[in-house]
């Protein structure tokens, strides 16, 4: 009721002034954590992604996903025991547009360890894009240091980590532009889905 009369006074108070009530604030940034479906052509998985300890990284990944940029997209880097990538790569091997690079926030306490999701990056600390990582094992190197930014984690595997590993057990060398570490047999996403 107290919540009713307040709303009343404020709306008769910008009445009297002659001025237009202000547009509502947008929602905020969800609580509740996000989940995609990866769909390849060595299985599904499904990532769970943390929108309060990295809400810029999760808002920016689901953009891509709404935007189909995940699909026909190839795991172009896939190193045994460490990681594979992907995000960026057409089947191609042509790299798919882009929008500008993000703010890294690998300071958000979420660590890399093995089934966790990362933005990948250039050399430069705020230059991920849409290229993301999953670890096949805890990679504490990739992790930030008082000194040094490290590697933006956002979220974790849920479902389908045996899925991830065979990838990462793919057979790898040179293929298109890249000189090692690309799968020989394309390991293609040919959807991304958000679950409600």
């Amino acid at each position: 009721m107290k919540q009713f009369a307040s709303l009343l006074l404020l709306l008769f108070t910008v009445a009297a002034l002659g001025e237009e009530p202000t547009a509502p604030a947008q929602p905020p940034t969800p609580t509740q954590p996000v989940r995609v479906r990866f769909e390849t052509t060595m299985g599904n998985f499904v990532l769970r992604l943390d929108p309060v300890r990295a809400p810029l990284t999760v808002e920016n990944f689901v953009k891509y996903v709404r935007e189909g940029q995940y699909e026909g997209v190839v795991f172009h880097r896939v190193i045994a025991n460490f990681l594979v990538q992907t995000g960026g790569y057409d089947t191609n091997y042509q790299l798919k547009p882009v929008h500008g690079y993000i703010v890294n926030e690998s300071g958000n306490g979420l660590m890399n360890r093995r089934g966790t999701v990362g933005m990948a990056r250039a050399e430069g600390p705020h230059t991920s894009t849409s290229q993301f990582f999953i670890n096949l094992t805890d990679n504490p190197d990739l992790n930030p240091l008082p000194t040094r930014w490290g590697y933006a984690v956002f979220g974790d595997v849920i479902e389908g980590m045996d899925v991830v590993d065979r990838i990462g057990n793919s057979a790898t060398g040179t293929v298109g532009p890249f000189k090692e570490n690309a799968p020989l047999k394309p390991v293609v996403i040919q959807k991304a889905v958000l679950l409600e």
